[in-house]
């Protein structure tokens, strides 16, 4: 149903709480003409209804020559931001970013957060933003599963649909999206509720399945029949099933480099307000749907960039997908069984 722009105003306030913003903070609106006006509005006047220092930073729309589709995480790399030195300085200056227009996957997100600014991703629809809201549970759940995620040592993911995959953790950091961004340098989401990490290098090994029902990102699609990825080393090296199988083939292999294979992100999802059928409501110019990466028990695993995390792929390409009804085991301890998490203390505070 539609949201007022009071209703909305209050949420942003509700979030901005969470995230700490007071008197004491400046708190920067990022946009661009594509940014939905009444996310940066609500932010803007949230903003100075708690008393901090509220300015806008507005930067003109960006599109690298070789991307497809309007999605915004259909390329990564280069923004608007890129090579704007002033501009960057302008946000730095902020205590929080409220980012309406997407920073994600840029080298200068990353340099911004390394100076403590906070960084807040908002691009949803007033809706989505509203049926999500943040809760400090929320914080809970996540923080309890990164306790599990940082000391295990290795992954496990099986499926009915038969996926078989493997890989060694502990070379890169676990990462946690909860909806608000609360510590210095911290970046995240709202909406969200999940987490993450990455595959050592060279040790992803084995088979994902995407099976009917399976989710596309940025395609913003169900899969309808199945495709199987075959990995070796921390890459993919076969890609085989139907015509969706040949569909997302020839779409990696459009970039031209043999970094889009590389296996990122895997994790899973702990929202249990996300919706997995929320997709198929929404228009594909709406958002990110954040349904799809964040509902409760979903394995979502990644391709392409690592850098975020201090990795060396830096490639345009990048696919999230999500994988319903699989079993995620951490050094072979179960912590989501048949797309139900499992895990005791990530499964107290649903």
């Amino acid at each position: 149903m539609p949201v007022s722009d009071c209703e909305l105003t209050q949420m942003f306030e509700h979030v901005l709480k969470l995230s700490k913003v007071d008197p004491t903070q400046s708190v920067a609106v990022l946009k661009s003409h594509y940014s939905d006006p009444r996310t940066v509005r609500a932010a803007m006047d949230a903003a100075q209804r708690l008393g901090a220092k509220v300015y806008a930073v507005e930067l003109p729309s960006f599109n690298h020559p070789h991307a497809m589709g309007n999605d915004m995480t259909a390329y990564c790399g280069d923004t608007a931001l890129t090579g704007n030195i002033a501009a960057q300085r302008a946000l730095e200056a902020a205590d929080l970013i409220v980012d309406t227009m997407m920073l994600l996957h840029s080298p200068e997100q990353e340099q911004i957060l390394k100076t403590g600014t906070r960084i807040l991703l908002a691009v949803e629809p007033p809706e989505v933003l509203a049926r999500m809201l943040p809760t400090e549970e929320d914080k809970v759940r996540v923080l309890a599963a990164e306790q599990l995620l940082e000391k295990a040592r290795s992954i496990h993911v099986k499926s009915r649909a038969g996926s078989d995959f493997r890989a060694a953790l502990g070379q890169y950091p676990a990462v946690t999206e909860y909806g608000f961004a609360d510590e210095p340098g911290r970046w995240d989401h709202w909406p969200s509720g999940f987490l993450f990490s990455w595959p050592n290098e060279e040790t992803a090994e084995g088979v994902l399945v995407l099976d009917i029902g399976d989710i596309l990102l940025p395609f913003k699609t169900y899969t309808r029949e199945k495709v199987t990825l075959e990995i070796e080393k921390g890459f993919i090296t076969r890609i085989h099933g139907g015509f969706e199988a040949e569909y997302l083939h020839d779409y990696m292999k459009y970039f031209n480099d043999p970094e889009v294979y590389g296996i990122s992100h895997i994790g899973w999802g702990l929202q249990s307000k996300a919706q997995w059928t929320a997709m198929g409501l929404h228009d594909k110019n709406d958002g990110m749907c954040m349904d799809a990466r964040a509902f409760y028990g979903n394995f979502l695993f990644s391709t392409g960039p690592n850098t975020e995390v201090g990795g060396t792929r830096k490639t345009p390409c990048h696919m999230d997908i999500a994988l319903r009804n699989c079993d995620v085991y951490l050094d072979d301890e179960a912590v989501v069984i048949g797309g139900d998490v499992v895990a005791p203390k990530a499964s107290l505070a649903r």
